[in-house]
């Protein structure tokens, strides 16, 4: 909770935050709730909950089916918590084997459980772009030592990440959405832009850039379009990965506890 405890200092009024597991704790939903704000977070195993009704089919989404439950929690100190407890019943397994989702939300009745489940869906493309920051981008430094750095470095790759974005957008607007979504790499196309960039800084002239910064925005898309189309989405294919392996069993050492970098951070 140290690290939530100034997340919760950039909480407004009004936000909905839709957080995965590792935000499902009781004061951070409290803290979220006493913003005046709102939330919707994946169930911690660990949560402890009451029922106040029971569980109810709500409807179908493009991943499964949808229910949800009256429940309460406590801080512990008199206090209570009504929120609404949302069960996705997936049509297809995660890849880690599950076929149930469990969420909690703060959001009022009219935000219906179906769109509840909608928006936590979407919350996975934001996890990938910073996937795609961390992997291909290269967006964290090997040291956590100097975190201005880390800043600095972690800006740079955004950047990237929304040039990336632009190249990606005119490539959907060309071949597909589906097409580029599912069969082409971020990979392959920042692994392109590394190794041609240097040389094409030197076999082309900056004068011969000069033209692009006299664009309106309308000619530079139909520039890109026209890129695009000539593109050989063959030498961007992603190679998926095969099944996840289950990771090994942690072993813990009494006498060589974990102990967490924010706080050697902190410290220096």
């Amino acid at each position: 909770m140290s690290i939530l405890s100034v997340v919760v200092l950039t909480v407004e009024a009004g936000d909905c935050w839709i957080e995965d597991r590792n935000f499902c704790t009781v004061k951070f939903m409290f803290a979220v709730t006493d913003r005046d704000a709102h939330f919707i977070v994946r169930e911690h195993k660990n949560i402890q909950w009451q029922a106040k009704g029971p569980m109810i089919r709500k409807g179908s989404v493009e991943h499964g089916v949808v229910y949800e439950q009256p429940i309460v929690i406590s801080d512990g100190e008199g206090r209570e918590l009504r929120l609404r407890r949302i069960r996705l019943r997936l049509n297809q397994p995660t890849r880690d084997g599950e076929r149930d989702v469990f969420l909690l939300t703060g959001l009022p009745g009219k935000v219906n459980a179906r769109k509840v489940a909608d928006l936590y869906g979407r919350r996975w493309t934001i996890e990938n772009a910073f996937q795609e920051l961390a992997e291909h981008l290269n967006s964290e430094i090997n040291t956590l030592g100097y975190p201005k750095a880390a800043l600095f470095g972690f800006c740079i790759a955004l950047i990237a990440y929304n040039v990336m974005s632009v190249i990606k957008a005119a490539l959907r607007s060309v071949h597909g959405a589906e097409i580029i979504e599912q069969e082409v790499s971020g990979y392959y196309i920042a692994d392109e832009i590394a190794a041609t960039y240097r040389g094409m800084m030197i076999a082309v002239p900056d004068k011969h850039w000069r033209i692009f910064s006299r664009m309106s925005v309308q000619e530079f898309a139909r520039v890109l379009r026209a890129l695009a189309s000539n593109a050989e989405l063959r030498k961007y294919k992603k190679h998926p990965r095969g099944p996840k392996k289950p990771p090994p069993p942690r072993r813990r050492d009494k006498n060589h506890p974990h102990v967490s970098t924010f706080r050697l951070i902190a410290q220096r």
